[in-house]
């Protein structure tokens, strides 16, 4: 039975490429049109777009050539070729620049960003330039109806950003470089402001602070010590009701009586 399947499918399919080296083959230009949109509305993309491609010459410069452009960017789009629609729907906006689907393309162009941008541990060139073009979108286009969606994809976005860069903070971390941890974590809290996370990268400024002062020579510790206090007066002013602020204050109060030690030693030394 399930070789009989098989047999079914080869010969429909075989068919079907058959049919279509005939229309491809076809010097009719309008019954080759024909045939595109009709390929294009089963979303058998693939065989729309090579049609599409072989009439451009055929119909450029005329009043049918937009919508044969504008269904040719979306052949690329559809087959999951971000990088091909993004260049077409850039395009299209060039040679169209009055046509009904500028905004469409302009939003298109930005959307093939999103749908390339990677997940979080890999590099994210496609997530910045989402942002950077959604953003573009908003301003040229303010009263458009993909304001809110756009919006959203940039918040999507920027999450993702934050969690790379929480990712690369953390690792510091993990690795024992505090210092850079430190530097890491205060450059996330100015990069996301607003983030709901800010209390939690503030308190790992003070824990890198306090774990690069720990392991310091003794005469860094009591500068490096006091840096944890300092960081810890900043958490109290920025987050008062944070359910952290007492962890924060555990790491401040110890650096204080590493302090008063310090200070300690060196009067029973000169004395």
């Amino acid at each position: 039975m399930r070789f009989i399947v098989v047999l079914f499918l080869l010969a429909f399919t075989v068919s079907g490429c058959s049919k279509f080296a005939k229309v491809q083959k076809s010097k009719d230009y309008e019954y080759k049109l024909k045939m595109a949109d009709q390929y294009y509305e089963k979303k058998k993309f693939n065989f729309a777009q090579q049609l599409y491609e072989e009439l451009f010459p055929i119909f450029k410069g005329t009043d049918r050539f937009e919508d044969l452009y504008y269904k040719y960017a979306y052949c690329a789009y559809y087959q999951r070729d971000y990088m091909s629609a993004e260049n077409l729907f850039k395009s299209f906006t060039e040679v169209f620049p009055n046509s009904k689907y500028s905004e469409e393309m302009d939003y298109m162009r930005a959307y093939t960003y999103f749908k390339q941008s990677p997940k979080v541990e890999l590099d994210q060139t496609n997530t910045s330039k989402a942002i950077g073009f959604m953003q573009a979108f908003i301003n040229t286009h303010p009263g458009s109806s993909r304001i809110k969606e756009a919006t959203e994809i940039i918040d999507q976005s920027r999450v993702k950003l934050e969690q790379k860069e929480a990712k690369s903070a953390d690792l510091y971390f993990q690795l024992g470089q505090f210092k850079a941890a430190a530097v890491a974590y205060t450059n996330l809290m100015n990069n996301f402001p607003d983030s709901e996370k800010g209390d939690t990268y503030k308190l790992q400024v003070i824990k890198s602070y306090y774990e690069y002062a720990a392991m310091s020579v003794d005469e860094k510790k009591e500068e490096r010590y006091q840096n944890v206090v300092t960081e810890y007066n900043d958490f109290a002013d920025r987050f008062p009701e944070s359910k952290l602020l007492k962890d924060a204050e555990r790491f401040s109060s110890l650096s204080q009586n590493n302090i008063k030690n310090l200070q300690n030693e060196q009067v029973k030394k000169a004395a």
